[in-house]
């Protein structure tokens, strides 16, 4: 009797991880693409990924992926032009649940103007392109991430690597000081986006972050090269030395001369980056044509080769206005307080605050460019006032929901030294709130006098349009004769020894922000440090208030420290008062026995609270 066959048990292929590969591939392009030009688009196209690896049943076209999360209208609409070019280059029975060409997707069709080259280009072959065991290799291979030359990505990576080879250097940058080093080595701004975009060279560092070639630590940010950044940026460094870089230097010291050959005129030119040079260098302009590791030790470690000053007479004060002051709610308010504003013939630009509802930049006038559409940007530098406005019923709401306090606690962080609260009084209507009036008047006062804010109190809209009126023409005369110079809040913290306003000097320098970096550094739900989410955790506790959770921060910065300090304690009484003797505000008071008491018992205590 011949002996059965033998049975292959198993699979005779390996399923797919998606069933839907040719989509994975399209939104994985998709997400490469927009990562590459630093869109925020690329988180969405992530989103759609992780929700379309999960799904297990196959698709027949985009619209049946709209019942997945995170798949929009726009999202479907690119897959299914996608998916119509598809059947186009490979035939309407084109199978559309495995990948052609053993995992890659065919070269589109490529015409030219003879008739007989109208068909799709073909790939070659495995056994074309040397056989199998090659094609799975190259398949296997990962491309490698370069930025392409003069790129933002290349100029940092170039600007972080020659920061890192500086004896005794800090072996980090912080944002500003990197864009200043890393804005001669590319050809787009770092500062100042181009006409009818909203991305700088900077939007670039996210995606060498994602790439695993920048480490972002610390709060503010510092900079630093990983291995693998390191590696490539030395790379870059050697194929930039030592041609590349005498001709950079070259188009440095003749900025906008022969440099892109004779007879041909740039009309779309870096006047930004420019710009920027001649306001950052020496006066006499002898580091101009220095690379950063050319540059004395002195002169690379002082915060003051990354100052651009703007002269008196060469710039506007601009009265800011949140765009939450001017849509949604009451309307007929909101615009009245533009007409109010247009009517007393002030200056103001409607835009988002990132914290804050009024304040004022020193604007830099600039004139129109020949062979330019719109004239270039000027820098804008925040003076030191900033304006919270609250109505009555507003201010109560914020008392209730803790939002008073975040928001005093936030404004004390920003940065600017004058803070300012705008109360307006609703008449009639402040006697119909939740809180007593009585509540209401010692929480402006415990603003002023605890936290050292300035509290003006007016009846309606147009008195506070008269207040921002008044403040606007004051602060246009205080400045009219000062040289403002803008300063990174990272590298000197505030930096503001002297009062703008004060000095017998005839002409004082205001050292000031610029505001791109005062409304970035002001976002809400920017990515937070340990301790800072251990300092929003503190607030939430009654009676603990922003003083008094910095001062525990000092002594203890997160709640891991804390709790290390608790199980030094020898027994409970210590404990209950290991907090009681920490200083805080101006008065330098204590926290007291029951506050301290408060916290051991909270983070200390097994199981509900009592």
């Amino acid at each position: 009797m011949p002996a059965p066959p033998q049975v292959r048990l198993g699979r005779k292929r390996a399923l797919p991880p998606c069933p839907n590969p040719l989509f994975l591939q399209w939104l994985t392009e998709l997400r490469d693409q927009a990562a590459e030009r630093g869109q925020k688009t690329q988180y969405v196209y992530q989103k759609a990924i992780s929700s379309l690896k999960k799904y297990p049943l196959p698709l027949q076209n985009a619209r049946e992926a709209k019942i997945l999360q995170n798949f929009g209208d726009g999202i479907c609409r690119i897959l299914d032009e996608r998916l119509q070019r598809h059947y186009k280059e490979n035939g309407p029975d084109a199978n559309i649940h495995t990948l052609p060409d053993g995992g890659k997707l065919p070269l589109p069709a490529r015409h030219s103007n003879d008739n007989n080259s109208l068909a799709p280009t073909k790939r070659p072959s495995g056994k074309e392109r040397g056989g199998g065991k090659e094609k799975g290799v190259a398949r296997g291979r990962k491309r490698e991430y370069v930025p392409q030359k003069r790129s933002g990505g290349y100029a940092v990576l170039l600007a972080l690597y020659r920061e890192s080879q500086i004896p005794g250097g800090k072996g980090f940058m912080f944002k500003l000081q990197l864009q200043t080093e890393a804005q001669h080595l590319c050809d787009k701004s770092f500062f100042v986006p181009d006409v009818g975009s909203k991305y700088t060279a900077w939007s670039s560092v996210s995606t060498l972050i994602q790439k695993d070639l920048v480490l972002k630590t610390h709060n503010p940010a510092r900079y630093s090269l990983t291995e693998l950044g390191l590696a490539l940026a030395e790379r870059l460094e050697d194929g930039e030395r030592p041609t590349d870089r005498g001709e950079q230097q070259d188009r440095r010291s003749e900025v906008g001369e022969e440099d892109d050959g004779p007879g041909v005129v740039d009309l779309t030119a870096d006047e930004e980056g420019e710009k920027i040079e001649e306001a950052c260098v020496a006066p006499e302009g002898v580091l101009a044509g220095l690379c950063p590791s050319e540059k004395p030790p002195a002169v690379e470690t002082n915060s003051r080769s990354s100052e651009c000053s703007l002269s008196p007479g060469s710039y506007d004060i601009v009265l800011c206005v949140d765009f939450i002051e001017t849509t949604g709610g009451s309307t007929a308010c909101k615009q009245e307080l533009v007409k109010e504003l247009q009517r007393n013939s002030v200056t103001f630009d409607i835009r988002k605050l990132n914290v804050g509802d009024f304040l004022w930049v020193a604007r830099e006038r600039v004139s129109p460019v020949q062979g330019q559409l719109r004239p270039p940007q000027g820098r804008e530098l925040v003076l030191d006032y900033i304006i919270e406005r609250k109505r009555m019923d507003d201010l109560c709401g914020s008392i209730i929901d803790g939002r008073f306090r975040e928001q005093k606690f936030r404004l004390k962080r920003c940065g600017l030294q004058k803070p300012i609260y705008l109360v307006e009084e609703c008449g009639s209507a402040a006697a119909h709130l939740s809180l007593p009036e009585t509540t209401l008047k010692q929480a402006m006062v415990n603003t002023q006098v605890v936290d050292g804010f300035f509290v003006k109190r007016v009846q309606n809209v147009k008195e506070s349009v008269a207040y921002l009126t008044v403040m606007t023409r004051y602060l246009t005369r205080l400045y009219q004769n000062r040289t403002l110079v803008c300063r990174s809040r990272e590298l000197e913290g505030d930096g503001r020894n002297e009062e703008c306003g004060g000095g017998e000097r005839p002409n004082p320098s205001c050292s000031l922000m610029s505001f791109i970096e005062f409304n970035q550094g002001a976002v809400k739900n920017k990515c937070q440090t340990v301790g800072e989410v251990f300092a929003r955790q503190l607030m939430q506790i009654s009676g603990l208030s922003g003083d008094k959770a910095v001062a525990i921060l000092e002594r203890y910065a997160t709640l891991h420290s804390l709790r290390n300090a608790y199980e030094q304690c020898h027994s409970e009484t210590e404990k209950e008062k290991l907090l009681s003797s920490i200083q805080y505000g101006k008065l330098k008071r204590n926290l007291g026995p029951a506050l301290s008491r408060t916290l051991y018992q909270l983070y200390c205590t097994n199981g509900a609270l009592t």
